[in-house]
């Protein structure tokens, strides 16, 4: 998944560096959406720009994380949301690494205008795809080894209401009744003539 996105993102890139003029808008959608070459020293969506080295080593510390945590990985969900993640980020961290003005300053490159509010790139869709995601499977209580995690209460609708003996430590079953050790039961009745 990741490596997907990564070729996804520089090809996409690479098509619009040789086709699109810097700074002129190419209506796709009306004023929806267009294309629009541009040239982002910040963050996605060109969201604080001007602080590139900040987000080149946010970028290297995400990917090392995402890495790491990849070793957990017993969830399909989670191995295609960390993917999405990790290809997004290592594409626009290519550009940070390797473009112009230089190693660690490089600016990244976005094409994606959306009706002028911010212009992106395939890296950010696959970024913002992949918080989305992970957002959904935490709430889901799937967890990255594909453990399920249920609330307490599920737990105990699941659990049929067995409730743990203090004194012993062993499980009660609330439908059973302890053994009567008195003749309380017997109290009442007539004595056995022949007894």
């Amino acid at each position: 998944m990741a490596v997907g996105v990564l070729v996804a993102d520089q090809v996409t890139k690479a098509i619009a560096l040789a086709g699109l003029t810097p700074g002129v808008n190419v209506p796709v959608l009306g004023e929806a959406f267009g294309l629009l070459l541009v040239f982002n020293s910040g963050a996605a969506f060109s969201f604080a720009t001007g602080s590139t080295w900040v987000f080149t080593i946010v970028a290297v510390v995400v990917a090392v994380v995402i890495v790491r945590i990849s070793r957990r990985l017993g969830s399909r969900g989670w191995a295609i949301a960390l993917g999405a993640l990790l290809g997004g980020n290592v594409g626009n961290l290519a550009d940070r690494l390797f473009r112009e003005p230089g190693f660690g300053r490089g600016h990244v490159v976005d094409f994606l205008n959306y009706n002028g509010w911010f212009v992106g790139n395939v890296a950010d869709i696959a970024i913002v795809l992949g918080a989305a995601g992970m957002a959904l499977l935490a709430f889901l209580g799937i967890g990255v080894d594909g453990s399920r995690h249920h609330a307490p209460q599920e737990q105990d609708a699941e659990g049929g209401g067995d409730h743990e003996d203090p004194a012993t430590g062993a499980a009660e079953d609330p439908d059973s009744q302890p053994e009567r050790t008195d003749d309380a039961s017997t109290a009442g009745a007539e004595p056995d003539p022949a007894g």
